[in-house]
């Protein structure tokens, strides 16, 4: 494919993926994505590993080459299999953060920061003032002259990051870059980069296959799976409006409750008969398609409400366990014989085998078709 010089303006900020295919061998491990990030979005590609979000990231960036598709940076083609046409990733005004920090070990932090500015013949009064600036923003400056192997990963991680922003790009492409941290660091650095995103305003591209991170840090979250994106959505949205079944066992922990159904009709209203008893779906009228549809009904455990005495409307259980975990506790409650999982906010006096009576947050059950997995509706 043809190189060519990138004639637009360096300082992108909307990226746009139409129909990108790129294969491994044989293997299909890009099937027609079609993606938008708009100006200042912090855009989480999450999925499973092996689900095409890192060979995604590499596309946008040009270090992979797909089959089919163009990328475009700011109404600018940077790569068009049809024309033949790629711009190198040199040219595409971007940075990216990997995984493993890539510093070089025999340079000081400063020198780390600075390669990038060198090498375009910045000055050098204004490569100082830059490199100081940024790492005063994610407050490494007492370190400017270590060497990397005299600092702790989340030291190098910031370091890695202060040198893709040093240089302000309006588009920054992160993969997996707190993977190797051990769990209080990872929460310092999604704070860290949290705060980065709202002051300085840069477009973020952020790949990763945990979930926390995604919901907390993200504007938006492009959801992967087998090579394809099924849902993009706020984190809100995603977590509480999954699209299909496969994305709302993907998302949330605890694992997110599912129990079979049936739909019924019912006065032109929607009934779902399930092993928890029968419950009425929210502003949706029946129709003819639902009657007697195998359903399956998916129920966040914070959205169980649970009580130690009868209620009307409530429906009887038996605590199964009882697992404290500090903060709060999950409890295993049994129906029949199908086990699912609440939970609450600090300590509870249950106990196991004791009987209790159960409610849910009213519209907090999605409903989706068992045979085809996509959401019907909502109880």
């Amino acid at each position: 494919m043809l190189q060519k010089e990138w004639e637009g303006d360096k300082k992108m900020s909307r990226i746009i993926l139409k129909n990108i295919n790129k294969y491994y061998n044989k293997v299909h491990v890009l099937k027609d994505i079609n993606l938008v990030v708009e100006d200042g979005d912090f855009m989480t590609l999450l999925g499973p590993s092996g689900c095409g979000k890192t060979t995604t990231l590499r596309v946008i960036a040009g270090l992979e080459v797909p089959e089919k598709g163009q990328v475009i940076i700011d109404d600018d083609i940077v790569t068009d299999t049809d024309e033949a046409f790629y711009v190198a990733p040199s040219k595409r005004g971007l940075n990216l953060v990997f995984q493993n920090y890539a510093l070089w070990p025999h340079m000081t932090v400063y020198e780390n920061v600075s390669f990038g500015l060198k090498v375009k013949k910045v000055p050098q009064r204004e490569i100082q003032s830059k490199v100081e600036n940024t790492l005063r923003i994610l407050q490494i400056e007492d370190y400017i002259d270590r060497y990397p192997s005299e600092l702790s990963g989340g030291q190098q991680q910031r370091v890695a990051i202060a040198r893709a922003i040093v240089s302000q790009p309006k588009l920054l492409l992160l993969d997996e870059p707190l993977s190797n941290l051990d769990a209080r660091l990872r929460l310092e650095m999604r704070a860290e980069l949290k705060r980065l995103h709202q002051e300085l305003k840069t477009t973020i591209i952020y790949v990763t296959h945990d979930q926390v991170e995604a919901l907390t840090l993200s504007t938006k979250i492009a959801v992967f799976f087998e090579g394809k994106i099924v849902q993009v959505d706020t984190p809100m949205n995603i977590y509480t409006c999954p699209i299909d079944v496969k994305v709302a066992d993907f998302i949330g922990n605890p694992k997110i409750n599912f129990i079979d159904g049936i739909c019924v009709g019912d006065n032109g209203k929607i009934k779902i008969i399930s092993p928890l008893g029968e419950m009425e779906a929210v502003d949706k009228i029946y129709e003819n398609h639902l009657n007697n549809k195998e359903v399956v009904l998916a129920l966040r455990p914070e959205h169980i409400i649970i009580s130690d005495e009868f209620k009307e409307n409530y429906f009887e259980c038996q605590v199964y366990a009882v697992l404290p975990a500090g903060s709060e506790t999950l409890i295993q409650i049994k129906k029949q014989d199908k086990l699912i999982t609440a939970k609450v906010i600090g300590q509870t006096g249950l106990v196991a085998d004791q009987k209790i009576w159960i409610s849910f947050v009213r519209g907090s059950i999605n409903v989706y078709d068992k045979k085809f997995g996509h959401l019907l509706f909502n109880v």
